[in-house]
């Protein structure tokens, strides 16, 4: 039983807590571990990885043409995009079960910091680069060949380079180029850079317009970006495909809405116009998935008409 004169001593003790020394722990400190990088699904019968190269900050309503600066920042405001979206860099890594193939090779040492980093994640994602059979370039662009050759060793010694003749035509043996600017010899020699190792093993394979690259694994050309600029197309056993798209488009917004809009980077703008209509069209009619190296990682999903024209749907994340 409690007497009057215990429960008197409780009041004054509980009275006096909030004067009493506080335990005192330390506050988590912020994790140094990074985003792992990869995304891994299944397609049919294959696996497919999707690798992160990195993100560039990049001022993109003036990298955007054929429409004034200030509609299209206006449009990436609307966006919550800013004056510098991050654009990604992705690139997709597909076992056969027999072959290990790397759809574009990301950056390299090229673009900074910010970006070269499919290698890092490619580790994490449980494969190494000595594992790659094959590598399929949907063009020769810094950000998807530079990753094949740094400081003149190549990244991926066993395996093969695929690339369409049109692109291997114009940036190995300068077809058609008469002259240059300082940025455009910039790429040229970043482009035989990367290639030359490999060249010089007799390991640059290059296939046709609409090919067959390797089994289940075909080609679309869709020049303008560059003149052999090519979608890889990946074929399961019931029909359904998955196409790599390239740089058909850049960012998940602006260009679905209006695909007149080209950028800096296109080597033929007006025709890089016309690929992307066609290809937005087709994606829409097939109803197939599509696999963007410049949108927002991993950049898999849908397209699709609506009100104004197209727009992107991310496939529904499955664990």
């Amino acid at each position: 039983m409690t007497t009057r004169r215990q429960a008197l001593g409780f009041l004054a003790a509980t009275a006096l807590l909030p004067l009493a020394p506080r335990l005192a722990f330390s506050a988590a400190p912020f994790s140094t571990v990074v985003n792992a990088g990869f995304y891994r699904f299944r397609f049919g019968k294959y696996e497919v990885t999707a690798l992160s190269d990195g993100t560039l900050a990049l001022p993109m309503a003036t990298i955007y043409q054929n429409e004034p600066v200030d509609d299209l920042q206006r449009k990436l405001d609307d966006n919550f995009l800013g004056k510098e979206p991050h654009l990604s860099i992705n690139a997709y890594l597909v076992n056969d079960g027999e072959r290990l193939v790397l759809i574009d090779a990301g950056s390299g040492a090229l673009l900074g910091a910010a970006a070269g980093k499919l290698l890092r994640h490619m580790t994490a994602s449980g494969y190494a680069a000595e594992q790659v059979d094959a590598v399929i370039l949907t063009h020769v662009h810094a950000d998807h060949s530079g990753g094949l050759t740094v400081d003149g060793k190549p990244q991926y010694p066993n395996a093969e380079i695929h690339l369409a003749d049109r692109e291997y035509r114009f940036w190995i043996e300068r077809e058609g180029v008469t002259s240059m600017t300082e940025a455009q010899k910039t790429d040229f020699q970043r482009a035989h850079d990367a290639l030359a190792p490999y060249i010089a093993a007799g390991k640059v394979k290059r296939f046709a317009d609409n090919a067959d690259v390797l089994p289940n694994i075909g080609s679309i050309l869709r020049a303008g970006h560059t003149p052999g600029h090519s979608s890889i197309v990946l074929k399961s056993d019931d029909g359904q495909r998955l196409v790599f798209w390239g740089d058909v488009i850049h960012g998940d917004h602006i260009q679905f809405d209006a695909p007149d809009v080209f950028v800096t980077f296109d080597v033929d703008g007006a025709a890089a116009v016309a690929t992307r209509a066609m290809a937005l069209a087709d994606a829409a009619d097939g109803r197939y998935l599509v696999a963007g190296a410049h949108l927002p990682f991993p950049g898999i999903g849908h397209v699709a008409r609506d009100e104004t024209l197209y727009r992107f749907i991310p496939w529904n994340y499955v664990e």
